[in-house]
């Protein structure tokens, strides 16, 4: 198993941007100099707590600090962009990154900002396919383009001036585009099979129970076999909230406090979802009622926290639950304790880890 980095960060109301920001960038770089494989990050336009408004700027502003690491939009919010736009600044960080650049899009889940960019009523999903057709083709088509759809029209046909570049959008580094990965937040995802169909990846969500992260690895599979390529689960990866500390009072005071940022986290998330009718993310028992799904439950399910041979084994009953997947993304928060919030990170690394993959060679070597 290999350890990425997935942040949505969810920040205090009223902490100093500046400084929100400056710690979630020295995130990313921790995270490259502990060798993780690849950080995303996610991006939203009209939420003060979650204030990183565009992935894309964020990355590129990391272009010269992480050296290592991949880089992964998580995500570009489709519908609230043009395909045009999108599909020049990826081509241009894929080449700042020199090519070590993720692609990470979905239709995004945000509804506010659904409402400022005017598609709350649209069909976001339609305007999610339609962008990353669009996209594509402007990687692999030769100006001048030629594009319609229902929610736009893409032509350089008028102004084209092939001798100068006019007219021409650039294409990435990587050919003939950057690996492609979407978010999975559903139970039974027909976007996860949707999307595996098509050569795409997936990202099974933090705030997703177990139980429904599990039900990805078969959408996963179905729609590779539906796409006619193998079904390598190591292409499959999976956010989680994990707090580590050097000792079990440390670790339960950090997660379980007033200010915990974990708490924070899920009661941020927990109180959007439910105005939204999406409790049932969170909900092991579809007949539950929204009341039962409190607070505590969701942390109880969905946080895994303690020493590194806790957390070790909880991670490993994890997998026994979901099945193999390749990546487990650690998922961020704010720094309330920059200190213990760094430690966390360095123990995973250098503890949880190995452990965990000491023990799933143990197993698979047993059973041979």
């Amino acid at each position: 198993m290999q350890l990425g980095f997935f942040t949505m960060p969810i920040h205090p109301l009223g902490k100093d941007w500046r400084q929100s920001l400056h710690e979630d960038q020295e995130a990313f770089i921790l995270a490259d100099e502990l060798g993780f494989a690849e950080g995303y990050v996610g991006e939203h336009v009209t939420d003060v707590a979650e204030n990183i408004t565009s992935c894309m700027v964020f990355i590129a502003a990391l272009a010269g600090r992480v050296s290592r690491m991949r880089l992964g939009t998580g995500t570009v919010n489709l519908p609230n962009n043009h395909p045009a736009q999108v599909a020049g600044q990826i081509a241009m960080l894929d080449h700042l990154l020199d090519g070590r650049l993720n692609f990470g899009i979905s239709p995004g889940g945000l509804l506010s900002d659904a409402e400022i960019f005017g598609n709350l009523d649209n069909d976001r999903n339609a305007m999610f396919l339609e962008a990353i057709d669009m996209i594509l083709a402007l990687w692999s088509q030769e100006a001048p383009y030629d594009l319609h759809g229902k929610f736009w029209n893409i032509t350089t046909e008028r102004t084209i001036m092939p001798d100068i570049g006019q007219g021409i959008v650039g294409k990435p580094m990587q050919r003939p585009h950057p690996p492609i990965v979407v978010t999975a937040v559903a139970p039974f995802s027909k976007g996860v099979t949707a999307a595996a169909a098509r050569g795409w990846d997936p990202i099974s969500a933090n705030f997703l129970m177990p139980k429904w992260v599990a039900s990805h690895r078969g959408c996963y599979l179905e729609g590779c076999a539906q796409g006619g390529r193998a079904g390598d689960l190591a292409n499959w990866r999976v956010a989680k909230s994990v707090f580590v500390a050097d000792d079990m009072d440390t670790a339960r005071a950090y997660v379980s406090r007033p200010d915990s940022p974990y708490r924070y986290y899920y009661q941020s998330l927990l109180t959007k979802l439910k105005k939204n009718g999406r409790s049932n993310l969170f909900k092991e028992d579809q007949s539950m009622s929204d009341d039962e799904v409190t607070l505590e439950y969701v942390m109880d399910r969905l946080v895994t926290f303690g020493t590194p041979d806790k957390v070790a084994d909880e991670l490993l009953a994890f997998r026994e639950l979901t099945g193999q997947f390749g990546t487990l993304l650690y998922a961020g928060h704010d720094w309330a304790d920059p200190a213990l919030a760094r430690r966390s990170k360095i123990l995973m690394a250098e503890k949880v880890l190995p452990l965990v993959n000491e023990a799933e060679k143990g197993r698979m070597e047993a059973a041979i």
